[in-house]
């Protein structure tokens, strides 16, 4: 298929809903990450928060090298099943067996561990690069018109926060029914479950999916020539400081609920039922993403709903601990404005992989898509960093009633901090260089030669 062609391929309902499984697979991983982990670690496998986020920081950074070095295996990668798609089969076992690992509780002191958590989590991160990696990329080769990529990324992400859905609100109640009241089984017990149902999602998302664009032929590119092609590509770089940025806000709040419901607001078995609320109004954003986007650009369509996500965090400062409604209403609202940025931005990653090609007749396509990932991993590390310095410089001790100050700072991670952040994102939005007209026209200047060749 040429490049005209590819640049109105249409998908079908099947390849879209195909692709929407990777990542409802991915989330019964990323979406116990982002809500459970840290209050995990602190309260049920007892390590002190501040440990706990240093660890966070510390084992996020392997992904410095994981990622791009993923990244780079995954565009070299030559299989009559493409570049991309085997990996959503060859990534499974290791993904269910690091998430099994991970929530163990081993029977050692302290000290053991924390190195336990470190060996089992920093084996999770390189399982979930492995398959997550490959995975985003393929975004990028199946169609190369920008309207199905924005529509692609849209179901993606729907299938993402549904399944995050499902993961907030079950997994609470998986772990107390299959632990029988015992947190520990019923936290393995809860993820050898997920990761069952995660390579059922996978392999449908596997045989659904087709890979359309190929490199350049007889490109061979060195390593090191992709990973300068990024640094001279500005709207990957502006879009890899931009989703650091906007993962600090998402997991800032997504790890802070729980804390914020059970120690804060004093209702613990609302945390379900919170998180649900969030996740299917993330849902609801995404799906609404392929509209939005036919009134607006994706650079102002950004900026406008980090603006919203701003206002709204600040005011859920002012909200009093027994304005429950309140919380829940606040809480849809940042949902309905998060929810287009995940399908926004991963849809102008593939364009940037457009751009890199144009500019320099090169195409890496996973390689931007891996350091993407380590973006956002990096952002919720730091944000984990963040909630564990925080808490522990105020006082937190687990599962005890909290100090002013402790009590305060859970408050100030899950409102204040995550809006001051998106403000930041605004600010950063607006060096992004690419607009629709520019990228209609790379995609024209690409389809050119190839289509010369083809008279």
């Amino acid at each position: 298929m040429n490049s005209t062609a590819l640049a109105e391929q249409k998908l079908s309902i099947k390849e879209k809903l195909g692709y929407a499984c990777g990542d409802v697979a991915s989330n019964f991983y990323w979406r116990v990450f982002d809500v459970f982990l840290f209050i995990f670690y602190t309260d049920v496998f007892g390590i002190p928060a501040a440990a706990v986020g240093t660890m966070m920081l510390v084992t996020r950074l392997v992904d410095a090298f994981s990622d791009p070095l993923m990244g780079a295996l995954a565009d070299r990668t030559k299989t009559k099943y493409g570049k991309f798609r085997p990996y959503l089969l060859w990534g499974i076992l290791p993904l269910a067996a690091a998430g099994v690992l991970t929530f163990t509780v081993p029977d050692l002191d302290e000290s053991g561990k924390i190195v336990w958590a470190y060996a089992t989590y920093i084996f999770m991160m390189l399982a979930y690069t492995f398959i997550n990696v490959p995975y985003g990329a393929l975004l990028g080769v199946v169609t190369g018109n920008t309207q199905e990529r924005t529509t692609l990324t849209s179901f993606r992400f729907i299938g993402a926060f549904s399944g995050g859905s499902l993961v907030a609100f079950l997994t609470p109640e998986l772990v107390s029914y299959l632990g029988n009241g015992d947190e520990v089984t019923g936290w393995q017990l809860t993820m050898g479950l997920y990761g069952i149902v995660a390579a059922m999602l996978f392999s449908f998302s596997f045989y659904s999916t087709k890979e359309r664009i190929s490199p350049p032929a007889n490109q061979k590119t060195p390593v090191l020539q992709d990973l300068k092609d990024l640094t001279n590509n500005k709207p990957w770089i502006v879009l890899f400081c931009l989703a650091l940025i906007i993962m600090m806000t998402i997991s800032l709040r997504g790890s802070t609920g729980t804390f914020y419901f059970k120690y804060f607001v004093g209702r613990e078995d609302l945390i379900g039922s919170f998180s649900l609320a969030y996740m299917l109004s993330l849902a609801v954003g995404a799906a609404s993403t392929p509209l939005l986007t036919k009134f607006f650009d994706k650079k102002t369509l950004l900026t406008i709903l980090m603006l919203i996500v701003a206002v709204f965090s600040i005011a859920f400062y002012f909200v009093p601990q027994d304005q429950i409604a309140l919380m829940f209403t606040l809480q849809v609202l940042i949902g309905l404005a998060l929810g287009p940025k995940s399908p926004l931005v991963f849809s102008m990653y593939a364009d940037t992989a457009d751009y890199s090609q144009w500019k320099t007749g090169r195409r890496a396509t996973a390689m931007i898509f891996s350091a993407a990932a380590f973006a956002q991993k990096l952002g919720g590390a730091i944000a984990g960093a963040m909630i564990g310095w925080i808490l522990a410089s105020m006082g937190y001790i687990a599962n005890q009633a909290q100090t002013g100050a402790s009590e305060h700072g859970i408050v100030l991670l899950m409102t204040l901090i995550p809006g001051i952040i998106a403000i930041v994102a605004v600010v950063a939005i607006r060096f992004y260089p690419l607009t629709d007209e520019q990228q209609k026209q790379i995609q024209d200047d690409l389809s050119k030669p190839i289509s010369q060749e083809n008279i």
